[in-house]
């Protein structure tokens, strides 16, 4: 168990003591390096049936079908059209979402993964006082999550990093990304992988259990958009800039359904975590994942991080034609962008699409009315903490001191991983922020995805600049009145300096006290360290490999408040049961209509409950709490027609599970998209819901839903969304047919209002032929523990 001064390695977890410089000495890399041979076998079968030159995205996508033959063949449309049967070679996870999928991992009874597996501690580690005090705490106060990850890591084989060993992004970019392979990842940022030539996917912890279970996952073939890259970014644009200004072309909803695949000279010259910058940030249009050609600056970091047995492993699989797209592929769009003609963007608020060029800023915000004021600056995260990050904004704090400023806001800084954090340390970049008034946390998530216990501006209406990549209403601080806009670290730095929205760097200079001014020179950056990197606190790190322990058991105290065994959900076409209803869903009663964006943090907030992540009964009581019911418009507000009264969301999905009544949801555009957050599906699946209608889904969302047992439909004329109200009951007709093997079928919903009145609505759905296995088992968890216990 991690205990006490186990945990912490006596005091050496809490140091931040110059580390010992890494050996360059290769590192072990038998469980990394992809099987390239069998790859590239499983490519020639897919090109005698498909038979024309073929993206990267492909390449890498169909090489990991289980059965070519049998998924491809058929000569019809595959991308946007077909279910594929997929074998992904690794699954991460972070420790948040890592505790559901092992409480679901385990009730499947299998004594270890059949893929290699990780988990990271990064989420639980509240941003407050700064590294060391924030670790403490939070090694404390989250003791039992930690025991129970470590004990469960140990029996079944996999690779525990310790808190304080960085964000799993960061951690997998430095150690298990490879190029070609696929990978899954408990997070929605989980493509930043993809910066290395991959394809990683963000996925609900029951995707993740397929992977570990060895049982097919299925994903939809994603639609391929090209973006080709031309040019040169200028002195002051980065990679951060290149996809803040795609996010604005492609809004929240333009990647959906589609993998964005990068070529062009444009690439070849940007460094590895430039490029996984990009791919990280592709979530925000709701893109499956982003991928890149292998470039010589991927093979210079597969080096730099002691991998060179992958390196050479990935040269020959390129020399083979498996790492980059066939000349003449086609895409089903294209995008064309010079990167000569890109300037620094600045993206929001509230939401990461809405982009404006650093040149035009000023006048936005004078035209929005809000304070020319900014409150904090944060960079680093997941997105944005790289060394050659790190190197740019060290270079500004440079130039600031010299001048005699210091910033005029608060300034943090949060390492993405423990190597980053000591290399920067020990090559003087830590001193430079920390001159200037930085305050350096804790190397994990933070404030980026709402573990930041700020003690201003409460209530109050602020700006702050960050290089991180999601900025909803309430996700930083809690505070819905806190605007986040996203930049690059080194505009969220420059303006650190200036205390104003309204500063640009480029063009403007910020007054010195004693007189006269100062203008910032366009800052370099170092792609990799010239001595290396430094591993720092090796004890945070696991060891490689590691051998399942069967006699461990997993630490859950059965008192326990944050973490709760799961119970199966039963089906709703459970014939043993009094359910009449036949092969359709029971009836069931609207419980409210949602209005507007409906993203995974307003269905199941993050921030303080993410103590609760792994205890359905508790975290269920945050269900929908920031949602707005379009009858009324009010936030948390939900009505109980049966009783004439009004409650919470949660109060009263609560009494109608306790009447056993079944219930719905209609929601608007795009709903459930951010974060890939299971417990947005399990919440409401596990108060009673059925079936949630609505005018789009987003992609890893309405998997999610599928997972649990929750039929998710679109309304064929969006207009119907106003037409159904709290109260009334819904049943589907034409679900019969589904679940008896037509996938074509049609799927009708009759509304039955209060008074009486009814009418149909029209409506599609997405389901496979095993997501309606899912659907009739009661969940995918439930289907997969029938066939594994033949």
């Amino acid at each position: 168990m991690l205990r006490g001064a186990q945990l912490r390695g006596g005091s050496a977890l809490l140091k931040r003591s110059l580390a010992t410089h890494a050996a360059s000495v290769e590192k072990n890399c038998s469980s990394i390096t992809p099987p390239y041979p069998a790859l590239l076998e499983k490519l020639e079968r897919v090109r005698r049936i498909l038979d024309r030159p073929l993206t990267l995205a492909e390449k890498i996508l169909y090489s990991h079908v289980i059965e070519p033959e049998a998924n491809l063949s058929g000569g019809g449309r595959i991308r946007g059209e077909t279910y594929l049967q997929l074998r992904p070679q690794r699954v991460a996870m972070q420790d948040a979402s890592a505790q559901m999928a092992l409480l679901q991992f385990m009730s499947a009874g299998l004594p270890q993964c059949a893929v290699p597996t990780s988990i990271h501690c990064d989420h639980l580690i509240q941003a407050s006082d700064g590294a060391a005090r924030d670790l403490e705490r939070s090694l404390v106060t989250n003791q039992e999550v930690f025991d129970f990850l470590q004990s469960a890591s140990q029996k079944y084989g996999i690779e525990f990093w310790r808190p304080g060993s960085g964000i799993i992004h960061q951690i997998v970019l430095e150690n298990y990304a490879a190029p070609g392979i696929l990978m899954l990842g408990t997070d929605s940022h989980t493509p930043n992988a993809g910066g290395l030539g991959l394809l990683a996917i963000g996925v609900g912890g029951a995707d993740a259990v397929d992977a570990m279970t060895g049982t097919p996952w299925e994903l939809k073939a994603p639609q391929i958009v090209g973006i080709h890259l031309t040019g040169e970014l200028n002195k002051w644009a980065t990679t951060k800039d290149l996809i803040l200004h795609i996010a604005g072309k492609l809004t929240v909803r333009g990647g959906t359904g589609r993998i964005l695949e990068y070529f062009g000279a444009g690439v070849t010259s940007q460094s590895c975590t430039g490029l996984a910058t990009i791919a990280n940030m592709g979530a925000e249009v709701g893109a499956t994942t982003s991928t890149f050609p292998y470039t010589p600056n991927m093979r210079s970091y597969l080096h730099a991080t002691q991998r060179g047995p992958v390196a050479r492993a990935a040269d020959k699989a390129a020399e083979a034609g498996y790492l980059s797209a066939d000349k003449g592929a086609e895409y089903d769009e294209v995008i064309e962008i010079n990167l000569s003609e890109l300037e620094p963007t600045i993206n929001g608020p509230f939401t990461p699409d809405l982009a404006t060029p650093l040149s035009r800023f000023g006048d936005f915000v004078k035209s929005q009315g809000w304070k020319d004021e900014v409150a904090a600056s944060l960079i680093g995260s997941c997105t944005n903490s790289s060394y050659e990050d790190m190197t740019r904004v060290a270079e500004l704090a440079r130039q600031a001191k010299a001048a005699g400023l210091k910033s005029k806001v608060p300034f943090l800084c949060t390492p993405g991983s423990e190597q980053i954090r000591a290399t920067i340390e020990r090559d003087n970049i830590t001193s430079a922020l920390e001159d200037v008034g930085a305050v350096v946390l804790a190397n994990a998530c933070g404030p980026c995805i709402g573990q930041w216990k700020r003690e201003d501006k409460k209530g109050e209406e602020n700006a702050i600049l960050t290089s991180f990549n999601r900025n909803f209403k309430s996700r930083n601080d809690g505070n819905g009145q806190t605007m986040n806009f996203l930049a690059s670290p080194t505009i969220v730095t420059a303006m650190a300096f200036s205390g104003k929205l309204s500063f640009n760097p480029m063009t403007d200079s910020i007054p010195l006290p004693g007189g006269g001014s100062f203008k910032f020179s366009p800052p370099v950056g170092q792609d990799l360290p010239s001595a290396g990197f430094t591993a720092g606190e090796e004890s945070y790190y696991p060891a490689p490999s590691p051998k399942p322990q069967p006699e461990i058991e997993v630490a859950i105290r059965k008192d326990s408040q944050r973490l709760e065994l799961l119970e199966p959900f039963t089906s709703h076409f459970d014939e043993s049961s009094s359910s009449t209803h036949g092969p359709e869903l029971p009836p069931l009663k609207v419980l409210l209509r949602v209005r507007g964006k409906c993203t995974t943090d307003h269905i199941s907030a993050a921030g303080p409950w993410l103590k609760y992540k792994g205890h359905l009964t508790n975290i269920s009581e945050n269900l929908l709490i920031t949602a707005i019911n379009d009858e009324g418009g009010e936030m948390n507000v939900a009505f109980d027609k049966d009783t004439n009264t009004t409650g919470t969301i949660p109060e009263v999905a609560k009494r109608f599970k306790a009447r056993n009544q079944p219930w719905a949801l209609i929601v608007d555009d795009n709903y459930g998209e951010g974060s890939a957050r299971e417990h947005a599906a399990l919440q409401p699946r596990f108060y009673g819901c059925g079936l949630i209608l609505a005018r789009s889904f987003a992609r890893i969302h309405e998997t999610n839903l599928k997972k649990q047992g929750i039929l998710p439909l679109w309304f064929a004329d969006k207009a119907d969304y106003t037409r159904i109200g709290a109260g009334d009951i819904i049943e589907t007709e034409g679900l019969t047919d589904l679940l008896k093997g037509n996938p074509d079928a049609s799927i009708t919903i009759k509304v039955t209002r209060p008074d009486g009145e009814n009418f149909r609505v029209a409506t599609k759905h997405t389901m496979s032929a095993d997501q309606v296995k899912w659907l009739r088992a009661g969940s995918a968890l439930n289907y997969i523990r029938s066939q594994l216990s033949r």
